[in-house]
């Protein structure tokens, strides 16, 4: 069997990559053109240039394969252009399955996100999501967050019309190789660098990345078609998950949280500025947004039909500050 995985150059992709040759799958990356290819150095796998945006270079890169692991995606949660979000995550995927569909891949494995998933509320408050609910309207905050509901309901659609698609929802993963990085890894990466003197009142959902690959694999081999599962580990507040990087890297922890109106406030003028500069906010507003509430959610699903690992979190914090540090990101 041969797999093309979408997204290979990045942080997961990258990792789904090194399981799938682990697991002794041959592997081709569609890669545009203008990717940095250091992730995916080393590795022998079979190159293809493309783009999710050229519906013809995608039908050349799946000829041969059996296997699709889609793991691309316009990972940005503020950009000039907010349509180019929809392009890529949301037609891009609509024109990949589609091309999977006419190539008869055997299995297609869908990278979504929890973005894409709802939360229960109570006396309004957000509780913890589980891969049952779909977000409600005023929880699909910005760009990112509904290109990736709409894409992940796009291709549930498509496995109810028989479509041979499982989705996985990665919480937020940590680790190597994140060269961008991430805006979690970009987090250890300020607090390794002393720009984090302080915090807001908010949690997330924290798994090793290497687990996430794990999980990919484990639902190509167990998964259900149709269904999503939560590739996730440990609820944390964001103080919490500081206090580990802390004790892991011996830098304090900040001390200070900053009110939310003070970090809204704070959002809105990056991103005000990022519009005449045209470059990434420091603060995205739609991040601030977004951790107005703790990002809760449930993986026991994954743990239980997938087998899911669950690396102690301290351990994922352990491997990216080294990989950080190792990799320049760290002054001194």
């Amino acid at each position: 069997m041969k797999a093309l995985v979408t997204g290979g150059t990045g942080f997961i992709g990258s990792h789904v990559v090194r399981k799938l040759l682990a697991e002794r799958i041959p592997v081709r990356c569609l890669v545009r053109g203008a990717s940095a290819r250091a992730n995916l150095s080393g590795l022998g796998v079979d190159i293809m240039v493309g783009d999710l945006a050229e519906p013809e270079s995608l039908k050349r890169a799946l000829q041969g394969c059996d296997l699709l692991f889609h793991v691309a995606a316009d990972y940005r949660l503020w950009a000039p252009k907010p349509a180019e979000l929809e392009r890529t995550n949301v037609q891009g995927t609509r024109d990949l399955l589609r091309a999977a569909a006419d190539a008869r891949v055997q299995k297609i494995i869908y990278t979504s996100s929890v973005a894409a998933v709802g939360r229960p509320e109570t006396n309004g408050q957000l509780g913890i999501g589980t891969e049952e609910m779909d977000p409600s309207p005023e929880q699909l905050v910005g760009s990112y967050k509904r290109s990736k509901f709409y894409s992940d309901k796009l291709a549930r659609d498509l496995a109810r019309e028989g479509l041979p698609v499982i989705l996985v929802n990665p919480s937020a993963p940590i680790g190597t190789h994140d060269i961008k990085p991430t805006p979690t890894g970009k987090m250890i990466v300020d607090f390794l660098n002393g720009k984090m003197p302080a915090y807001v009142d908010t949690g997330m959902n924290f798994i090793d990345v290497e687990d996430v690959a794990a999980g990919h694999w484990l639902a190509f081999q167990k998964g259900r078609v149709g269904e999503r599962y939560i590739l996730g580990h440990q609820n944390l507040t964001l103080k919490d998950f500081l206090d580990r990087l802390a004790r892991v890297s011996g830098r304090a922890a900040p001390r200070i949280r900053i009110p939310y109106a003070v970090a809204y406030l704070a959002g809105a003028v990056s991103t005000g500025l990022s519009y005449l500069t045209n470059r990434q906010p420091t603060i995205p507003l739609d991040g601030v947004r977004m951790a107005h509430e703790p990002m809760y959610y449930d993986a026991s699903k994954a743990v239980r039909e997938l087998g899911l690992p669950q690396t102690p979190i301290e351990e994922a914090i352990r491997k990216a500050v080294d990989w950080f540090k190792s990799n320049g990101y760290v002054r001194g």
